[in-house]
């Protein structure tokens, strides 16, 4: 494969990060290229990498850095996003399209370092243009590090479940979403979801190629768990078996016994089960959490199973067992009973570091929009999305090049920190015809290591309130507190978690709730904020955060490669030598 850019650089890096441990270097191919899949009696053609779907499964320890040469062989332009990878100095290979790069195009390819940090568990990786994700994505497991280990038993034995969507479509799901966007139509609903891949049984055509998890009796495993799907919470459960949650988004909680647990798109969790009831064959099953409106039917509410199966001889009966206990589609008591529990493990070895001494506060409203300022000024009727009134508009050069070039035109860095005006968000009763969103790409700035919180605040314009799942780039923050109705800046941030808040990189925001987060601007680059339901992101539900560099080579950005895709619409902008004298600190590697 050759000799990558940044490798004697790479293993400087490690002895500063690991001096005791020894750093692992990794390197993968990803071909990306159409195949056939038949899946509900249905065949068609779409992109997958290395003929798999899910993709491959990438294997480090934590520290490592992985080097993923990307090989365009589809119909059409695709980036590559490590989801909760927090690629420390090293925005140029965080992959979401016009944010920090522009596409891999057709016949094209891009070699990605992942540069691996502080995670432990968990994470996974995604197409981040367009909607690819849904055939294009795979786990990441990510193992303690050399003479350490799981603050659990150690398992018996371990698989990964990953939660996708199906389109029966012969189409490419982008281009029906095009198409839907240009009508001013909703975008589609998947037909099924998947588990590793395949719907289960209880979907036509579906029984002879169930995924089967086989187990021993007494023996414990860990269930590596990954919500690829595209717009949908789920609930999960396995017949007669608990489940103990010990890790959400690469990060330990204190141990959840729980029957069943909720997981948000884009998430990723670590569950334990023992094989301790009777040999036989049980149903693993998910469906969707609904929290929106139940007068609309209009949602994929498939069933969908795998088998955990004894080894040990056992007198078949007609059918595995279905668990009961798995809550209904719109059971929000439930989906909330169980966020509630989640707490980090606040540990010596697994500290929660929460930031206390706050310089900047955000409060964020997520809302549903119908009619828009354009960036002319000019009112226009259609379906958007928008944080704090800001629907987002992808730029033609990638955010990130602007950024680092000092070019101008392609952003403004005056995102807002509070909405343009305060009203009753959670109330059905506000005209959602007073408030006309605004289409633009504006930047949040922050200064290297300023300690941040956000309140993420739902709104039920339109009356479309319903869960998103806030996913942040580059970094893992603190979930210090969240609650119903309106967040009241005076009570509410006294039942603040200081002590032990669970540390995710997606976290729920909830139907007509709020959420409020911390974290350190540490990282500095350009980082991007979204709903992790595609539909929203794709209506514009997004911003960007820029964290300035710090005050030496080691606390700012490091330099781009030399082979960065170049934008289609800005051809002529270049990758040359180049030294932002306004911003302190060399760009070294």
């Amino acid at each position: 494969m050759g000799i990558f850019p940044g490798f004697l650089g790479l293993f400087l890096l490690c002895g500063m990060l690991h001096c005791i441990v020894e750093c692992h270097v990794h390197y993968h191919d990803f071909v990306l290229k159409k195949e056939n899949f038949t899946r509900l009696c249905y065949t068609k053609s779409m992109l997958v990498v290395n003929g798999s779907f899910p993709g491959p499964v990438i294997r480090v320890q934590k520290g490592d850095t992985v080097f993923v040469n990307v090989h365009n062989q589809g119909d059409y332009g695709v980036t590559i996003h490590w989801h909760g990878v927090h690629q420390p100095r090293n925005s140029w290979s965080d992959g979401p399209e016009y944010i920090t790069q522009c596409a891999i195009k057709p016949g094209s390819n891009f070699t990605y370092e992942v540069i691996f940090s502080d995670e432990e568990g968990t994470l996974w990786w995604h197409a981040h243009s367009e909607w690819t994700r849904a055939s294009v994505h795979g786990a990441i497991v990510i193992m303690p590090v050399d003479n350490t280990k799981f603050p659990f038993p150690k398992p018996d034995g371990e698989d990964i479940i990953v939660f996708g969507s199906w389109y029966n479509s012969t189409e490419d799901v982008s281009d029906i979403v095009a198409e839907a966007l240009e009508d001013g139509g909703d975008t589609p609903d998947s037909d099924c979801y998947t588990i590793n891949g395949q719907p289960g049984d209880f979907l036509p055509c579906s029984n002879d190629s169930t995924y089967h998890l086989q187990v021993e009796y007494g023996k414990t495993y860990l269930l590596r768990l990954v919500n690829a799907v595209m717009n949908s919470e789920l609930f999960f459960a396995i017949a007669e078996h608990s489940l103990t949650v010990v890790g959400i988004d690469a990060s330990y909680v204190k141990p959840i016994v729980t029957d069943y647990i909720m997981i948000s798109a884009g998430q990723t969790m670590d569950i334990l089960i023992t094989a301790n009831q009777s040999p036989g064959a049980y149903y693993m099953a998910t469906r969707q959490y609904n929290t929106v409106r139940k007068n609309i039917d209009d949602y994929d509410n498939s069933n969908v199973t795998a088998i955990l199966q004894y080894k040990e001889k056992y007198t078949p009966l007609m059918d595995p067992v279905f668990p009961s206990i798995l809550p209904t589609y719109f059971d929000i008591v439930s989906g909330r009973k169980f966020t509630r529990r989640i707490k980090s493990l606040a540990s010596i070895e697994h500290p929660a570091n929460v930031p206390k001494n706050i310089s900047t506060r955000m409060f964020i409203t997520a809302a549903s929009n119908y009619g828009f300022i354009n960036r002319s000024g000019e009112y226009e009727t259609g379906v958007t999305t928008s944080l704090n009134n800001l629907s987002w508009v992808n730029p033609e050069t990638d955010v990130l090049l602007s950024y680092y070039r000092n070019i101008t035109g392609f952003y403004t860095p005056d995102f807002p920190d509070f909405p343009p005006f305060i009203f009753d968000f959670a109330s059905e009763d506000f005209a959602p015809d007073t408030v006309p969103t605004i289409k633009g790409t504006k930047v949040k700035v922050l200064e290297y290591d300023e300690e941040v919180e956000i309140v993420f605040q739902g709104t039920d314009l339109m009356r479309a309130s319903e869960d998103h799942p806030m996913h942040m780039h580059g970094y893992s923050f603190y979930v210090v507190g969240s609650g119903t109705g309106n967040f009241d800046n005076e009570t509410d941030p006294k039942g603040y978690n200081l002590f032990d808040p669970p540390k995710m990189n997606t976290v729920s925001l909830p139907k007509v709730g709020w959420v409020a987060i911390r974290f350190k601007a540490s990282n500095p680059g350009v980082w991007f904020w979204h709903c992790h339901f595609d539909r929203h992101l794709t209506w514009g539900m997004s911003f960007v955060i820029i964290v300035k560099d710090g005050g030496t080579p080691e606390t700012s950005i490091r330099k781009p490669p030399p082979n960065m895709p170049q934008c289609t619409s800005s051809s002529t902008i270049k990758l040359q030598p180049f030294h932002d004298f306004s911003r302190t600190g060399d760009k070294s590697n």
